[in-house]
């Protein structure tokens, strides 16, 4: 399935067919993880953060990493030569490889440990950078349950194996925006929401209930899903470069301090909808 140059070319249909469905399977599998020990009492420490004090916007809960080494133990047996970015361990196996599934557990985990019900696990796949495959178990959804929103690169938009297709109402004059600090409304017209969860957002716009949204600085893990499901629900998504929106073609290495550049330092404004909202809201953010 790996090739040497820089565009995906399976091969066959079947290669990427593959791919997402055991995405939408290891999503499913963390989802009932998170479900099952919902509402539970369970272990949480927070990640340190300048001059190593706790960061207490940052927790982690045993769950999280419960669920990273499953789906990596899951994903071992398949793909034993494909690598894996995960928020929650560093290692990194299959580092050289061309393709890299990029794992966020539990995204939204503050809402997760206060039981707050908004939060999603996200799995996304990269074919030398490139989104090529995405699953992301939600909360909540346009079915008003639980799922898994899935999607291959030229692919249709599915939940639970069936087809989304966004409906948008004309008679809505004003759509909901995610944005990373609520704004008032007026600022920037949109009704903007929050919901602490980014894989869980790019899910919503996917499926046609937020217009747009847009992410200061997300992880990699937090979006890569995500940004295929995006696409699949015929949306648009850009990304920061240091002075200008553009059209995000792939994720790109990125260094951090004295280290080498590595696809785990990626962190780029991000901006996701329908081509107009895209389009307005790149003009008009400041990141």
């Amino acid at each position: 399935m790996t090739t040497s140059n820089h565009t995906f070319e399976p091969d066959s249909a079947r290669d990427l067919l593959t791919i997402e469905a055991l995405a939408a399977d290891l999503a499913a599998l963390a989802g009932r993880e998170i479900m099952a020990a919902f509402g539970t009492i369970f272990t949480v420490r927070y990640k340190t953060g300048a001059r190593d004090a706790p960061s207490l916007r940052d927790p982690v809960s045993e769950i999280d990493r419960n669920v990273e080494i499953l789906i990596r133990e899951r994903l071992a047996e398949r793909f034993p030569d494909h690598g894996i970015i995960g928020e929650e361990l560093a290692e990194r196996p299959g580092r050289n490889s061309d393709f890299v599934w990029a794992v966020d557990p539990i995204d939204g985990t503050t809402n997760f440990v206060n039981g707050f019900p908004l939060f999603a696990a996200s799995i996304g796949v990269l074919y030398n950078g490139q989104p090529i495959v995405g699953a992301v178990w939600c909360s909540v959804s346009h079915a008003l349950r639980a799922g898994v929103y899935h999607a291959r690169a030229g692919g249709p938009l599915h939940f639970d194996g069936a087809d989304v297709a966004p409906k948008l109402n004309a008679a809505v004059l004003r759509r909901l925006a995610g944005v990373p600090v609520v704004a008032n409304a007026d600022e920037v017209g949109w009704e903007t929401r929050k919901t602490g969860s980014a894989a869980l957002e790019c899910a919503l716009v996917a499926a046609g209930l937020l217009e747009v949204a847009r992410f200061a600085a997300p992880n990699i893990w937090d979006v890569a899903g995500g940004v295929v499901l995006v696409r699949a629900g015929g949306g648009e998504v850009r990304e920061y470069n240091d002075t200008r929106w553009s059209t995000l073609e792939s994720f790109t290495p990125l260094p951090r301090a004295s280290e080498k550049p590595d696809l785990r330092f990626w962190r780029r404004g991000l901006v996701i909808g329908t081509p107009d909202a895209v389009a307005r809201m790149s003009g008009e953010s400041i990141v």
